[in-house]
């Protein structure tokens, strides 16, 4: 086997861990590496591993939340304009 032979094998070892290598920053990068590394060699398998390796995690539940609700904006008020809120905004400091 010469150098040719080498870089075949080393391509082809490239190729078939692709959905490895694209997913390894994912949240669940151990679970493509285990599908692709049993099932990869079915053309099946390394396909399911390549689009879950391409796929976008989602938000964990606190973060979809956040990212859904609209941020609070405090806009000051100069003064009521009723004369009971007005009362009530001086006496609302404390006794």
């Amino acid at each position: 086997m010469g150098i040719g032979g080498l870089v075949l094998i080393l391509l082809g070892g490239f190729i078939y861990f692709l959905p490895t290598f694209v997913g390894q920053s994912k949240r669940n990068a151990g679970a493509i590496f285990v599908l692709n590394l049993l099932l990869g060699w079915t053309v099946v398998g390394w396909v399911v591993a390549l689009v879950w390796a391409m796929t976008v995690d989602p938000l964990p539940a606190a973060e979809a939340i956040r990212a859904l609700r609209p941020q609070a904006r405090f806009v000051p008020v100069a003064e009521p304009a009723c004369p009971r809120v007005r009362g009530f905004a001086r006496n609302a400091g404390g006794p």
